[in-house]
């Protein structure tokens, strides 16, 4: 796919997704929730991270309310179900590690884009705002599952009643995020995580991802049960034997991903 909305470079075996709209906070259009979905899946398949980050100050401003797509006829369930969706489960499915580098304001649809990834990392001049109330919609593109689960019910029932601004300051508090950083180490750290993921135990970071995401609706019965079936496949790879010797050793493991 020609990308025109965002910019997808590889290096270091991370697939980094920069949204590049600048000129309206990279809202999100139909072209450009295409372009992601396309841009994830590849990364999926050639990295072993893929980043998330947006071009200027914002990070993401939600949907585009005057995307030319959908003038004059806004049907919002079909394009939750054909365009969010698909973009959505692109990321939370990922074969490999995600992260979320979120560089400035997250709003409404774009706040919980942010959130699908499996780590979000904030400059601490970011904020997170479920906005959707203040023009009469509820809180979608996942932001009715994610929150809840990242920062408890009554946070997330504030969030979703009021559409107050969150500070990445707060949204670590919360649990709501991994962590935030000074906006001078933001990209610096961001990065940083990334070549850890990058380099790290890929197969593994996929089971572990398989594991959490199953632990909410599992019996504690079941996910042991997944835990020791998804651990024996780990246990076949050549990173775990890799790590044993590499600690055994007393050096630093070299990871092949596989």
């Amino acid at each position: 796919m020609d990308y025109q909305t965002i910019t997808y470079t590889f290096a270091d075996n991370t697939a980094t997704i920069t949204l590049n709209r600048p000129d309206v906070m990279n809202a999100l259009s139909t072209q450009m929730r295409a372009e992601i979905t396309d841009a994830v899946r590849t990364g999926g398949k050639e990295a072993r991270c893929v980043v998330l980050t947006g071009a200027g100050r914002a990070f993401c401003s939600g949907q585009d309310l005057g995307d030319r797509a959908n003038a004059g006829n806004m049907d919002l369930e079909r394009t939750l179900r054909d365009e969010y969706q698909p973009m959505l489960q692109a990321i939370t499915s990922c074969p490999v590690p995600t992260i979320s580098a979120v560089n400035g304001a997250a709003a409404g649809a774009g706040a919980n884009l942010a959130l699908g990834a499996d780590i979000v990392i904030a400059s601490e001049k970011a904020f997170f705002m479920q906005a959707f109330t203040k023009i009469g919609l509820i809180p979608d593109a996942g932001g009715t599952y994610f929150m809840p689960r990242q920062m408890g019910m009554a946070k997330a029932m504030g969030a979703a009643l009021f559409a107050d601004k969150i500070t990445a300051t707060q949204a670590e508090r919360w649990g709501m995020i991994w962590e935030s950083v000074p906006e001078d180490e933001f990209e610096a750290t961001w990065k940083a995580r990334a070549k850890h993921l990058a380099n790290g135990p890929t197969a593994a970071y996929a089971e572990a991802k398989t594991a959490i995401r199953a632990s909410f609706e599992n019996s504690l019965e079941d996910q042991l049960a997944l835990e020791a079936k998804l651990q024996g496949k780990c246990g076949q790879t050549r990173d775990f034997k890799e790590g044993v010797l590499a600690f055994l050793d007393k050096r630093s493991a070299e990871f092949e991903g596989r």
